[in-house]
């Protein structure tokens, strides 16, 4: 029997939750998180399952003062596993966890959290969206020719494909901040 596994996931931006579910399952059923790499490549080590939360912070400016950060997470019994895009993973036995713990302390450091995904993340999307998708997806549909024709059909599936990206974030910022604004 294999001791290691990887296995290809995506999470889009906004699915933080989903992702710290699946690894707190995985962990659950024997496979213990070890990091990800590439593109969505979960890799893990087989183990004794057992009950383990894992929580994700996004915070890129955690490397510069990357010391510091780690040991305010520690210092609440959280073990720090990797930086990856952007996101910190941490770990920390479920035993050990309070009702409803986690590493943010309130509804407003969660909120501040997706503010700075959407910075980190959505802006540069939205501008490569506006100053390139856009006019590509339009001129590429003014000109008359096979190649164009083409070109156009894949802009205009990428204008789907962000635009779906676009509206999956705000659904579910809108949700999670009507949810702590009551």
């Amino acid at each position: 029997m294999k001791d290691t596994k990887t296995e290809l996931k995506f999470f889009s931006v906004p699915e933080w939750k989903k992702e710290e579910k699946y690894l707190r399952e995985q962990h659950k059923n024997g496979w213990e998180f070890v990091n990800v790499s590439g593109f969505g490549l979960y890799h893990f080590k087989k183990c004794q399952p057992k009950d383990v939360v894992y929580q994700l912070d996004y915070n890129p400016d955690s490397v510069s003062n990357k010391t510091e950060y780690v040991q305010m997470f520690s210092d609440c019994g959280w073990e720090y596993l990797q930086n990856f895009v952007g996101y910190s993973y941490f770990r920390k036995d479920a035993s050990e966890v309070g009702d409803n713990e986690e590493i943010f302390c309130d509804d407003e450091s969660r909120l501040d959290m997706m503010k700075r995904v959407f910075t980190g993340r959505m802006i540069p999307l939205l501008v490569i969206f506006f100053c390139l998708i856009i006019p590509q997806m339009i001129s590429q549909n003014m000109m008359d020719s096979p190649v164009n024709r083409g070109l156009g059909i894949v802009f205009c599936c990428m204008f789907v494909l962000y635009l779906g990206v676009f509206i999956s974030f705000a659904v579910s910022y809108w949700n999670y901040y009507k949810s702590i604004h009551r």
